[in-house]
């Protein structure tokens, strides 16, 4: 190729980038110019360097007709047939580039290998050194570990050998998290961030496939404010609200998103000319950016004023739910509870729980929102969100007496007087007498313990344990004169001269008449005969006054 062809296509290029149709799609966003070369909206098609300035479409095999064959795919076979490595003729000026990558859960291994892949591609392409590109590496799930800082490599072959050795974390989406930790340790001094006054870009590249579970839009500003470029790439359920949260303006240029970390690799051209301007043998990739509607959202029948005068929705658009003018285009949107799909045209029912929720435990997806629940053991708090370990008694035993929280269930336990059954629910009182007693002749279970009682005939002893023959006479009577024991109970009598009169309680003195009588007469006899008999049973009951109470006192001293 001639000098004066190749000065031709280089000012070509230039007018190309300096042409107002690639500036903000809306004149009312004021943006500030990015620190390096912005990506062109929308790819152009390669043009042939044959007289006639054709398009020129190669004998790709597989594609369809006028299938477009990617530049990046040209420079490679090319490379090959020539025998040796894909040329790196980036002319970026130095860049301190920080690479913050998401390696959580939903992340799959060959999915991660893909994305350390898609950052080696990318060193391959700048040049890597003290005085030109540095590069480091955050690497964040649920928390954030510092790979390596932009001072720690500054040749490309250990640098390429770092990304490959990564390895991912775990579970969680930490992504404010990651920005406030490069922005504070990796763009440092400390780190080998170099001074202001040398005029070098600060850029943060940052791959996600999830939405952040911390906030990011205070700390991607802080970042932002602090002279840190930020790019965005989403990649399949990533969510496009947070990624331009995080992205410097204008979003058009700053935010990336592809289906699949398989086809990750096609941003590598697109990002070799961010980072290192056009080259003159490399288009651009054909990759639609998160900002335009491509393929059927741009109106190709624009006047000077570029719509016809007509809202290009009312021209027709082939939106699934909303149309939305947006100067000489629109873009598509969807109704509340749904998401649009990566087509920019169609429309998902909405995942909640992936998108972002603030569930402590299980997010459940509803129609419009998400419901928050507990895992087993625990309840859910009154905030409707967080979780405590489950009060089991609370919500429903069948303990007879006391129920006690035991981890994850409970136990049955009883009141004081009681013992727990063999079904470990129900209780009794317990026999405290068949357990062991001391008690002479009756034991009698009363609570926890028992008491003693006697036999027929017998009474309690004083140590409460022991009987005796009760001494009815002697515990009290009402006899007005003599009382006499009669086995479990007592006879009033009277003293000699008197009577018992009719309630057997009380005596009345004799008659006179009896003791004045003859001695001879019958009367006399039988008088004589009873006063014998009453003197005898007298003698009688003293003496077993005496032997009860001989008796008592053995019984006390045993």
């Amino acid at each position: 190729m001639t000098s004066v062809t190749w000065g031709l296509l280089c000012l070509g290029g230039i007018l190309a980038a300096t042409s107002p149709q690639f500036g903000s799609r809306n004149p009312q966003i004021q943006t500030t110019r990015p620190l390096i070369p912005p990506v062109r909206p929308r790819s152009e098609e390669v043009r042939s360097s044959e007289p006639g300035g054709s398009t020129a479409r190669g004998p790709q095999q597989g594609a369809g007709q006028g299938a477009r064959i990617h530049p990046a795919q040209e420079s490679r076979r090319a490379a090959e047939a020539n025998g040796g490595a894909i040329r790196s003729n980036c002319r970026n000026r130095p860049i301190d580039l920080v690479f913050i990558i998401d390696s959580s859960r939903s992340v799959r291994p060959g999915e991660f290998e893909k994305a350390k892949e898609f950052l080696q591609d990318m060193v391959e392409s700048l040049e890597i050194g003290r005085s030109a590109t540095q590069v480091g590496l955050v690497n964040y799930a649920s928390t954030v570990h510092i790979e390596f800082l932009l001072k720690t490599y500054s040749a490309k072959s250990a640098l390429k050998q770092a990304l490959a050795r990564v390895e991912p974390l775990a579970s969680g989406t930490m992504t404010g998290t990651a920005i406030k930790t490069a922005m504070e340790k990796a763009f440092t001094a400390e780190g080998g961030a170099r001074p202001s006054s040398q005029n070098i870009a600060k850029v943060a590249i940052i791959v996600t496939d999830g939405r952040p579970q911390d906030k990011v839009e205070e700390v991607s500003a802080a970042a932002r404010a602090s002279g840190i470029e930020i790019y965005a790439v989403g990649v399949g359920r990533a969510d496009m609200a947070s990624l331009r949260l995080m992205a410097s303006l204008p979003h058009d240029d700053h935010v990336f998103y592809v289906e699949t970390y398989g086809v990750i690799e096609k941003l590598t051209s697109k990002f070799r000319e961010t980072l290192c301007g056009k080259d003159d043998d490399n288009g651009s990739a054909d990759i639609p950016l998160i900002g335009g509607v491509d393929g059927g959202g741009i109106n190709h029948g624009n006047d000077d004023k570029g719509n016809n005068g007509l809202d290009p929705c009312d021209q027709g658009h082939n939106c699934q739910h909303i149309c939305v003018n947006n100067d000489y285009s629109y873009d598509c949107r969807c109704r509340k509870g749904y998401v649009l799909n990566p087509d920019k045209r169609t429309c998902s029912l909405s995942d909640t729980c992936a998108r972002a929720h603030d569930c402590q435990h299980i997010c459940v997806n509803t129609e419009d929102s998400y419901i928050c629940k507990c895992r087993k053991g625990y309840v859910l708090n009154a905030d409707q969100k967080t979780c405590s370990r489950s009060d089991l008694c609370a919500r429903g035993h069948d303990c007879q007496h006391i129920c006690e929280e035991n981890n994850d269930s409970y136990i049955c336990k009883c009141r004081e007087g009681y013992r727990l059954n063999a079904d470990q629910k129900t209780c009794s009182r317990p026999d405290a007498c068949a357990q062991g007693h001391d008690c002479q002749h009756i034991c009698v279970t009363n609570g926890n313990s028992y008491i003693c009682r006697c036999g027929v005939g017998y009474v309690l002893n004083v140590d409460q344990k022991t009987c005796s023959r009760p001494i009815t006479c002697a515990q009290g009577h009402d006899c007005q004169q003599i009382c006499i024991n009669n086995g479990d109970s007592f006879n009033c009598k009277c003293q000699v001269g008197y009577v018992l009169n009719a309630d057997q309680k009380t005596c009345s003195q004799e008659l006179r008449s009896e003791i004045t009588q003859d001695a001879c007469m019958c009367e006399a006899q039988i008088v004589f005969q009873k006063k014998v008999q009453y003197a005898i049973e007298e003698l009688g009951r003293k003496l077993d006054d005496l032997s009860d109470k001989v008796s008592l006192i053995d019984q006390q001293h045993n």
